[in-house]
């Protein structure tokens, strides 16, 4: 019963992490997209490129490092368990 109220809290904690970081990591790129336009001076609609620049990051690598809050921490337990049961 226990492994089940970790498992299942654990979730709910990593999945506030993971939304927090993603909303968080998504704002500052738009912010570094505003600079951008605004640096280089760009002429045209700045909601079109920020909205594409956007759609860029959705696909990039960055984006799916973001997943590692769930890989990272669960692989931890799991060695944790491992070494105090078997070591």
């Amino acid at each position: 019963m226990g492994l089940v109220r970790l498992v299942v809290i654990g979730f709910i904690v990593l999945t506030v992490i993971y939304f927090c970081l993603s909303l968080y990591s998504r704002a500052v790129r738009r912010a570094k997209l505003k600079a951008q336009w605004d640096d280089e001076g760009m002429t045209g609609d700045q909601d079109a490129f920020v909205t594409h620049g956007l759609e860029e990051y959705d696909g990039s690598l960055r984006r799916k490092l973001i997943l590692g809050v769930y890989i990272v921490p669960v692989c931890f337990v799991a060695i944790l368990i491992y070494v105090i049961n078997f070591m």
